[in-house]
């Protein structure tokens, strides 16, 4: 099971009165996947999940959801599961029959997900140890990278270097030290990093190409 709860989008086009209201995305063993909104405005706070209704219920999986992850701007989110499908969902979207769409690939087994901060590339981590590289948009496999030996478990993107100037001052001043033991040149090259974890005991650490266009 996956959670992650959010504010919806200020531009969201459904309604003014649904800016910036918290929602709240579960991923099931089930294979579905829920978008609830808090509606009760009256109180803050919600005892046994009163006040949330949901929006839309959505099941494309037929086995567990193994990693859901959502984009930086709250726009959209993908599931992986032990099947060969890639859910990807609309959360701007109120119409369950249009929120998800599907894709297929040709690699079953999946364990964790990630997006890059651009939010147009993906990583799936499969139980094969292979690391694929997708559009986010089209699922169109990127790229293939292969050196665990064994299953995949976990995955992530280093935060690119427009997302890392957004941190608080407080975040700056405590690690000023160790920005300032790193010329420009080490971290534009961290800022390219993918890092994933398998059942090998390894972690390996990857540096990508510049998805900037």
């Amino acid at each position: 099971m996956s959670l992650h709860i959010f504010k919806a989008p200020q531009d969201e086009p459904s309604s003014s009165t649904s800016n910036g209201e918290l929602r709240l995305l579960c991923a099931y063993e089930s294979g579905s996947v829920t978008l609830r909104r808090y509606a009760r405005a009256d109180k803050a706070t919600s005892v046994e999940g009163a006040g949330w209704e949901v929006i839309w219920d959505v099941k494309v999986h037929a086995e567990t959801i193994m990693a859901m992850r959502v984009s930086r701007n709250n726009s959209f989110a993908l599931t992986v599961s032990a099947d060969h499908l890639v859910g990807r969902y609309d959360l701007g979207s109120n119409d369950g029959n249009t929120a998800c769409v599907l894709h297929r690939t040709k690699h079953p087994g999946n364990a964790a997900i990630a997006i890059h901060d651009n939010e147009r590339v993906c990583v799936v981590a499969g139980w094969d140890g292979s690391l694929r590289l997708h559009s986010t948009r089209t699922m169109k496999l990127l790229g293939t990278l292969k050196y665990h030996k064994t299953s995949c478990q976990a995955a992530e993107f280093a935060h690119s270097l427009d997302a890392v100037t957004t941190v608080s001052v407080d975040q700056k001043l405590n690690n000023s030290d160790d920005d300032e033991e790193m010329g420009e040149t080490e971290k534009e090259e961290r800022a390219r990093w993918l890092i994933a974890g398998g059942k090998d005991n390894r972690v390996s650490i990857w540096t990508l190409m510049d998805f900037v266009k």
